[in-house]
């Protein structure tokens, strides 16, 4: 190991010596503890001695009967105080909890065949980005309650994916952590995959079964904090090795310990195990969670930006784009912090997406309101074109937008049962059309109405009802059309590539807009009124149009046959017909022989 990066912030494989490593010889650990009085490995029944190495900083300990498998902890003697056993920072396993011991795992045992697949460039503007979001441990589970492993679970995934039109998953973060209703967001073993679904092998299975079936796969990162559980992170040396000393910057909005930015080591664990699991694991990318916290004091713009925290998210993203070209890091910040996907090479953050935050809440909010109202709230719906091309966005509808009290998608949708329906349909055909990759939670794709709850898998049950089942066939042939149509993704970062057609309609809540990309030019309308509505459009002489997608055909719960058009080319001119909580998507064509 650079010994001299590792201090200083720069190194991205620390975990290639630190954490328990298996071979011919046994295991062996090293674990760094600067301000311990001593370290004690727990393995086999037994508590050995850990000599110090380097400088004094870092303790090791061969152990020859320990091999893959072997459950072992780290009893730290502080300087003053008790000694307290922890998990390995470093370790590539864990027990099941409520059990917190580390496990020795091989990340040689598992051997990929995705090597066509890792060729494959992802680069914004490649292709389409799909994602569908996930958790894990409900998503499926067992008829008695229980969780599938990573290996059952890995194709009817891939299965339900390819059927339903994505062409990524996005899982909640997977490494281990001791609570379930914290979703993984609250981490314990940073560099180790959560027992409850299996192994690292059993991991590394289910990347490699996705990337065959032609699916990337992203996994949520957390930098920003870790859990306070005594035998993690937390005062780890008996001294705050990776959290702030400071209580009044140190505990974080959730109760978790805020990661220290400005520490050389802290910055190199954090790299490390970023680049690790794109690295062993294969994945394709990473979304990092809670950006703005790292950005400003306690996420808070008024109390300033940390330049440490920027420091570090730029030479961490560009290190990871430097080892693996092509990856998706998406931040999730809801700040105004500018940069946030301009190269780092540019001053810039180095990130690939950043999620588009005020268009969720605009378009939600919208879609809330009483339809009387919405021609006040008209400008909701056209506000993120304005600042659009400052940044690189990924539209997302995620797993935040369906718990605690706020309802699903489908749910927030003003009216009744069934009058959130065709609204449903609208609002995901509007972003659709709208620039940017797109990200929706596992549920709202067949209108799931109960709130997420991560002890229970989704209600797959209500796919039974028709007006469900229309639901997902309407967004599976919606995602296949997204997919197959580069007017929607081509030039997503080019403002040709986007033009309102008319977004003056105020009273009529009508709003008609071109994407084009790729050769191809499409229309979308959209009527979010209560109250049919009419639209005309100078077509050309020269120029017809096929209508691709209706929210109103009757296969989805509308009311309208199949295939019918409400929309058509008279006298030059494009005539639409719509519906009350329609929209219409179609291509514009030329005549045979034009």
């Amino acid at each position: 190991m650079d010994f001299y990066g590792f201090y200083t912030g720069r190194i991205f494989d620390a975990h290639e010596y630190l954490g328990a490593h298996p071979g011919p010889g046994g295991t062996t650990f090293r674990v760094f503890a600067p301000s311990a009085r001593a370290v004690e490995l727990l393995a086999l029944d037994r508590v050995l001695p850990m000599q110090k190495i380097y400088d004094g900083n870092f303790y090791e300990l061969t152990l020859p009967e320990a091999g893959p498998g072997t459950v072992y902890a780290y009893r730290v003697h502080p300087r003053q105080g008790d000694p307290v056993d922890h998990c390995d920072p470093y370790g590539f396993g864990m027990e099941l909890r409520p059990d917190h011991r580390s496990v020795v795992r091989d990340l040689d045992e598992y051997t990929f065949g995705d090597d066509a697949w890792r060729r494959r460039p992802l680069r914004p503007g490649a292709g389409p980005l799909n994602i569908y979001e996930i958790h894990l441990g409900s998503w499926r589970r067992r008829e008695d309650g229980g969780f599938y492993t990573y290996e059952e679970l890995a194709e009817p995934l891939a299965d339900y994916l390819t059927e339903s039109g994505y062409n990524a998953v996005e899982f909640l973060p997977l490494a281990e952590h001791p609570c379930d209703e914290s979703w993984g967001y609250q981490t314990t073993g940073f560099f180790a995959p959560t027992s409850r679904y299996g192994t690292a092998a059993g991991l590394m299975a289910l990347v490699d079964t996705l990337h065959r079936r032609g699916i990337a796969v992203l996994l949520d990162f957390v930098p920003a904090h870790f859990a306070v559980d005594a035998y993690g992170l937390a005062r780890f040396d008996g001294t705050c090795l990776y959290e702030y000393p400071s209580q009044d910057v140190g505990v974080s909005e959730w109760g978790s310990c805020n990661f220290m930015h400005s520490r050389g080591e802290v910055r190199s664990f954090l790299q490390s195990a970023a680049h690790y699991w794109l690295d062993r694991y294969h994945f394709d990318g990473l979304r990092f969670d809670a950006i703005s916290r790292i950005l400003y004091w306690q996420g808070d713009e008024r109390r300033g930006v940390n330049g440490n925290g920027v420091e570090f998210l730029r030479t961490m993203n560009q290190g990871l784009q430097a080892r693996h070209p092509g990856c998706i890091l998406a931040a999730e910040d809801s700040t105004n912090f500018e940069g946030v996907t301009r190269p780092a090479e540019q001053g810039g953050l180095g990130f690939t997406y950043k999620w588009d935050l005020g268009w969720m809440h605009d378009t939600l909010s919208f879609l809330q309101t009483d339809p009387a109202a919405r021609p006040d709230a008209y400008h909701k719906l056209t506000f993120s074109m304005l600042y659009y091309y400052k940044e690189r966005y990924l539209l997302p509808l995620s797993h935040d937008e369906v718990v605690h009290g706020k309802a699903t998608v489908l749910q927030k949708m003003n009216g009744g049962y069934e009058g959130k329906f065709p609204q449903g349909r609208a609002l995901y055909l509007y972003m659709m059309v709208h620039p940017g990759a797109k990200l929706n939670f596992m549920g709202s794709e067949f209108g799931q109405l109960r709130e997420w709850d991560e002890g229970r898998e989704q209600d797959w049950m209500l796919r039974r009802y028709p007006l469900h089942d229309g639901f997902y066939h309407f967004m599976r042939d919606l995602n296949r059309l997204y997919l197959q149509s580069p007017a929607l993704w081509a030039r997503d970062d080019e403002p040709d590539g986007f033009a309102w057609l008319d977004c003056h309609r105020e009273a009529q809540c009508l709003y008609l807009l071109e994407r084009r990309g790729g050769g191809q030019r499409l229309g979308a309308a959209f009527n979010f009124s209560d109250r049919p509505q009419r639209f005309a459009l100078p077509a050309g002489p020269d120029t017809g149009a096929r209508v691709l997608l209706s929210t109103d055909w009757q296969p989805y719960g509308g009311a309208a046959p199949a295939g019918e058009a409400p929309c058509r080319v008279e006298a030059g001119s494009l005539q639409g017909e719509m519906a009350p909580f329609s929209a219409v998507v179609w291509e514009w064509t030329a005549p045979a022989g034009g």
